[in-house]
């Protein structure tokens, strides 16, 4: 009895000293965040690259409702929709992923595919070859098969008189692709190419030069430029493992681990349920790891609720952002003038009037399109529009023609239309309505929906901040 008394008082002591190690700095909803945790996120958004650093106190009130807008997201269950479940393990994964695979597998990937190409080489070696193409098409007639050969052997007979290889290729080569580069190939290996080429090429020996070979396509003048035996692997194998790291080699290595590992749980395991313990299990022994990878849960949960609270609505309700316009109308006063219509050119001094009839009457959202489908229906352009909210200094010729500014500066004329003019109303002091300043408007629509909605947080989700731990962040 004394013997687990003493080992039930020992684990106690265990949980006390390694409860002092990382103590609570805050509650939300009943959820402790440790200091290691707060501690990550304040020095990752508060380093030297930060314009608006918080001090603690100051990141702890936003750490909060950082939280209370994740547990609002969970009472809302959208950690259960599969969008978020398949987004969040993506992110997961390419945290996780590099870590289930060592160096000495990515050798042994290498050592392996340097002995499958030793194999297929063999005593023949590579060849670094360079060729000249004259297509000839699978339908051609015998008398244009006739042309073409006695233009491959004209080609070839050039070739043996002294004619430079490279520069005839650039010349008559129908290869595009090589003949920029005098017809030469990088180094290649047994079936890398069609057989009649690939026999001819490797008959020659460097500096030797093939009689025109009939490929399926053409006829083609080979000329050896190298030859060699496969290096030793220790001479490669920098160079192997470099291009299977840019393929993605420790991806595939791991992913292959990972199918192996639910196929031998017969069943009992899943692809999800495997990394998600992978990742605890990382998570366990590196804090940063499990940080991050929380991070990525919590954000992604956090940008949802918020778009689903504040941002889809405020940019989608066009009945709220009016009214909200309405209501707070002197908000969004100019401090100069505005000419809300278009500034048209023309060619032909009749449809100036044209113009202007075509739109009267009609909201201003419709113009464009009412202009378009008017004057430039189809490949005939009659008119040239802006057409938007302007203030002084964005149009020369609305300065001129509305706020009568400008004048030292010369309207540039458009030889193709060279009749200018405008037509809308000028806004002396406010928008006409909200789509006049949209952007604005949704900006501010957001920040009061923001308001509304952490205030109802605060009063949802209870916190308890505890002062003396926060003071020990970044301070033990």
């Amino acid at each position: 009895m004394k013997k687990l008394f003493f080992c039930v008082a020992l684990c106690f002591g265990i949980l006390s000293v390694k409860a002092q190690t990382d103590p609570v700095v805050m509650t939300v909803n009943g959820v402790d965040v440790t200091r290691s945790e707060f501690e990550y996120s304040f020095n990752k958004n508060n380093g030297d690259g930060v314009i608006d650093k918080k001090n603690v106190t100051e990141y702890a009130d936003l750490y909060a409702v950082y939280k209370m807008k994740v547990a609002a997201a969970l009472d809302a269950k959208l950690d259960t929709l599969s969008s978020f479940q398949n987004e969040f393990a993506l992110y997961r994964d390419q945290q996780v992923l590099p870590t289930m695979t060592t160096d000495a597998q990515v050798l042994a990937e290498a050592r392996n595919a340097y002995d499958r190409t030793k194999e297929i080489v063999g005593t023949r070696g590579l060849i670094r070859p360079a060729y000249i193409f004259l297509r000839l098409s699978t339908k051609a007639t015998p008398e244009q098969q006739t042309i073409v050969s006695q233009r491959a052997d004209s080609v070839w007979q050039a070739l043996k008189n002294g004619a430079d290889f490279a520069e005839l290729c650039k010349k008559v080569s129908q290869d595009f692709r090589t003949a920029a580069r005098g017809g030469e190939l990088s180094w290649m290996g047994p079936n890398q190419a069609f057989p009649e080429f690939e026999e001819a090429a490797y008959a020659l020996q460097p500096g030797e030069m093939s009689r025109p070979v009939l490929g399926p396509d053409g006829y083609y003048i080979i000329l050896m430029k190298e030859r060699k035996q496969l290096e030793p692997f220790e001479e490669l194998k920098d160079q192997i493992v470099q291009s299977f790291e840019q393929q993605g080699i420790r991806d595939a290595i791991a992913r292959e681990t990972v199918r192996q590992m639910v196929a031998n749980s017969n069943g009992t395991l899943t692809e999800q349920e495997y990394m998600s313990r992978r990742a605890d299990s990382l998570g366990a022994v590196d804090s940063d790891m499990k940080y991050l990878i929380q991070e990525y849960h919590d954000g992604l949960l956090v940008y949802e609720v918020s778009n689903r609270q504040v941002w889809e609505k405020a940019s989608k309700d066009e009945a709220a952002l009016d009214a909200w316009f309405r209501t707070h109308k002197k908000d969004f006063a100019w401090s100069e003038p505005r000419f809300k219509g278009i500034a048209y050119h023309v060619k032909d001094k009749a449809d100036v009037k044209a113009v202007k009839r075509s739109v009267k009457g009609l909201p201003f959202s419709q113009w464009a399109d009412v202009l378009r489908k008017t004057f430039n229906p189809d490949s005939i352009i009659r008119i040239r529009v802006e057409q938007g909210v302007f203030k002084p200094g964005d149009s020369r010729l609305v300065d001129q023609k509305i706020f009568k500014t400008g004048f030292d500066k010369p309207i540039e004329v458009n030889k193709d239309y060279p009749i200018d003019a405008v037509y809308g109303k000028k806004l002396k002091k406010y928008p006409e309505d909200y789509t006049d300043v949209r952007a604005q408007v949704v900006a501010a629509y957001q920040d009061a929906l923001e308001k509304d909605w952490v205030a109802t947080l605060r009063q949802r989700y209870p916190v308890k901040f505890y002062e003396e731990n926060l003071k020990t962040v970044n301070q033990h």
